[in-house]
C-alpha cells in the first residue's frame, strides 16, 4: 500500500511537471493564434478558397498553419469552408494544417521531445496534405460527396455569405481589437482545458505506474536499436489504434508522446500517434453530425491510411539521413527535475500575468464563458477532468 501510494505521489508530481514544462509554450501559442483568428478572420479565408486546384490547397493550407489547434474547432471551421463552395481536398488541406501544422503545436514538441519530432510534425503535415489530396482524388464518391456538402450547409445555414470583412489593420491599432484577442485567448483556454487535464493525468499515470514491458508488448519491436520493417509498420498501426479510443486532442497528446519515446517506441509509432488527434472517437462522431456516417467513415480512412503512410516514410527517411532521435539517451519522465529558477520559471510567470490580465478583460466585458456540456464527449470529458483534478490534488500531498 505505501509502494501505492509513493507511486501516486510520483504520478501526480510528474503530471504538475510536465504541465509546468509546457505552460509558456501553450500561452505563447495560443496568444499568437488568437492573434491570428481576430486579424485573419474566417470571412476572408472563405472568400479565398475555391475548388480544388494548386492555388485553393496552397491557401487551405497556409490559412490552416495560421489557425487554431483545436480538433473541435477546426472541425467547425473546415465545415464552414466546404458549406460555403470550398472543394472537399482544399477543405480537408485545411483540417490537416490547422491541426498538424500550427505553431503552437510546434512549440510544445519541442519542450516534450527532440527538434527531430518537431521537423517531423511539420514535413509530415506536408506529407499528410499531399498523400490526401492524391487519396481523394483517386477515391471520392462524387455523389457522397455533393450529399455531405448539401448537410453541411443545413447544419451551416446561410446569412453570413456577404459577411463583410473587416480592415485587419484598423483592429491591430484599436482597443476592440486587441478585447477580441484577449477572449479569443480565453476560448482557446476554454476549448482545450479538459483535453489537457485529461491528457497531462495519463501522462503521469503511464510514467509513474506503467512497466516498459507494456510498452515493449503493446508496440512490438519497441526499445530496439534497429527494428525490422514489419515491426516498425506494427507500431505505425498501433499508434492511431491507441489513440482512437483516447478523449485526449492533439495538444494533450505531445506529453503521452513523450512517454512512449521515453520507452522505445520506434519514431514512426510517435508521429502516427501524434498524427491521430483526427481519428479519435469524438471526432468522428463529429463529422458524423456534420457530413453523415458514410463521409465520416470514408474520412476516417483516408486520414488512417495517409498518416500510417506519412509516419513510414518520415522514419526511413530520417533513417536514411541517419537523423532517427534515439531514445536510449532520454531521461525518463518521472526523473526530470522539473521545477527550478530558470527560463521555464520566468516565461510561465509572465504568461501567467497576461492570462489572468486577459481573463480579468474578458470576464469585464462578456463575463466567463460556460461548461460545454452539450455533447455527451463533453460530459464525459468534463467528468475525466474533475476526476484528474481530484487525482492531482490527493496526490502531490502524499508522502513520497
Amino acid at each position: 500500500m505505501q509502494s501505492f501510494l509513493a507511486t501516486w505521489h510520483e504520478a501526480a508530481v510528474t503530471t504538475l511537471g510536465l504541465f509546468w514544462m509546457a505552460f509558456w509554450a501553450f500561452g505563447l501559442g495560443y496568444l499568437i493564434s488568437s492573434m491570428i483568428q481576430v486579424f485573419v478572420t474566417r470571412e476572408r479565408m472563405r472568400k479565398s478558397m475555391g475548388e480544388t486546384g494548386a492555388g485553393s490547397v496552397g491557401l487551405a493550407a497556409f490559412f490552416g498553419f495560421i489557425s487554431s489547434s483545436c480538433s473541435f474547432a477546426a472541425l467547425a471551421a473546415t465545415r464552414a469552408l466546404f458549406a460555403k463552395g470550398a472543394g472537399l481536398v482544399p477543405a480537408l488541406a485545411f483540417l490537416l494544417a490547422s491541426t498538424n501544422l500550427v505553431i503552437e503545436l510546434g512549440i510544445v514538441i519541442a519542450v516534450f521531445l527532440s527538434w527531430q519530432f518537431v521537423v517531423g510534425e511539420y514535413v509530415g503535415g506536408v506529407l499528410l496534405i499531399l498523400l490526401m489530396w492524391l487519396l481523394v482524388r483517386l477515391t471520392a464518391p462524387k455523389k457522397l460527396v455533393k450529399k455531405a456538402r448539401e448537410r453541411a450547409r443545413e447544419a451551416e445555414g446561410s446569412g453570413d455569405n456577404d459577411s463583410e470583412i473587416p480592415d485587419w489593420k484598423e483592429l491591430v491599432r484599436s482597443r476592440e481589437g486587441w478585447r477580441q484577442v484577449a477572449s479569443k485567448y480565453v476560448m482557446e483556454w476554454h476549448m482545450v482545458w479538459k483535453d489537457v487535464t485529461v491528457g497531462f493525468t495519463v501522462a503521469g499515470i503511464i510514467a509513474a505506474f506503467v512497466p516498459k514491458s507494456f510498452f515493449q508488448t503493446l508496440f512490438v519491436g519497441s526499445g530496439k536499436t534497429d527494428p525490422a520493417f514489419w515491426e516498425v509498420l506494427l507500431q505505425a498501426l498501433v499508434g492511431p489504434i491507441a489513440a482512437f479510443f483516447t478523449f485526449i486532442g492533439s495538444m494533450g497528446n505531445i506529453p503521452l508522446a513523450a512517454v512512449l519515446f521515453d520507452n522505445g517506441v520506434a519514431f514512426a509509432g510517435i508521429m502516427a500517434f501524434i498524427f491521430s488527434d483526427l481519428v479519435v472517437l469524438p471526432v468522428l462522431r463529429v463529422q458524423a453530425e456534420y457530413y453523415g456516417w458514410k463521409m465520416a467513415l470514408y474520412i476516417l480512412g483516408v486520414f488512417l491510411v495517409i498518416l500510417v503512410t506519412s509516419a513510414m516514410l518520415l522514419h526511413y527517411g530520417f533513417a536514411a539521413l541517419d537523423l532517427l532521435p534515439d531514445s536510449s539517451i532520454a531521461k525518463t519522465v518521472t526523473d526530470r527535475e522539473f521545477f527550478k529558477v530558470d527560463y521555464t520559471l520566468f516565461l510561465n510567470l509572465a504568461f501567467l500575468a497576461q492570462g489572468i490580465w486577459f481573463l480579468a478583460w474578458r470576464w469585464k466585458a462578456r463575463g466567463l464563458p460556460g461548461l460545454k456540456t452539450e455533447r455527451m464527449t463533453d460530459k464525459v470529458l468534463l467528468t475525466l477532468a474533475g476526476l484528474a483534478a481530484l487525482w492531482l490534488a490527493i496526490g502531490v500531498f502524499l508522502p513520497a
